[in-house]
């Protein structure tokens, strides 16, 4: 989608760590737009958003994931399932990690609740920032564990 840096890189992070929310608005509508013409909604069951720790979602008020993913459920209209994939486990922030630390530290942070209401279907897991691919795979990784049939990710920036 958008690349990760200049002012985008700004605004998303004050969205995520400053509680800026007066870019939701914004960045709802480019990953909307970008859905709607590029993205088949027939291919999907469900949106699944990348969920944070319950101790960080406190603090922030707010998954911007989750925030993203409805926007893209209302605008593609597929159902939106926002607390079935968990996380588990806290971790450093992956913004502050290398490559190789980012895979270790999110390693087994995820799981599902009901994994049966996956089995077979097709999902477009949906996060802010594709840096590493690290959370990204874990939480695809856990869903084909799940049986989940195929996924793919949509994210509104992609760093470089």
């Amino acid at each position: 989608m958008a690349a990760y840096e200049g002012v985008m890189r700004e605004c998303i992070h004050k969205f995520k760590y400053n509680g800026m929310l007066s870019v939701e608005g914004l960045f709802a509508e480019l990953m909307t737009d970008y859905a709607g013409k590029y993205i088949d909604k027939n291919l999907f069951d469900f949106i699944i958003p990348v969920p944070l720790y319950r101790t960080k979602l406190r603090e922030r008020s707010f998954n911007q994931a989750a925030i993203l993913a409805s926007s893209v459920s209302r605008k593609l209209k597929i159902p939106c399932i926002n607390n079935n994939l968990i996380r588990i486990r806290a971790g450093k922030p992956q913004i502050d990690l290398p490559k190789r630390e980012r895979l270790k530290n999110i390693k087994g942070a995820f799981k599902l609740k009901r994994p049966v209401l996956l089995n077979d279907k097709s999902v477009l897991l949906i996060d802010d920032v594709f840096t590493t691919g690290a959370t990204l795979n874990e939480c695809s990784r856990v869903l084909k564990l799940a049986g989940t049939g195929y996924i793919e990710a949509f994210t509104l920036a992609q760093g470089m």
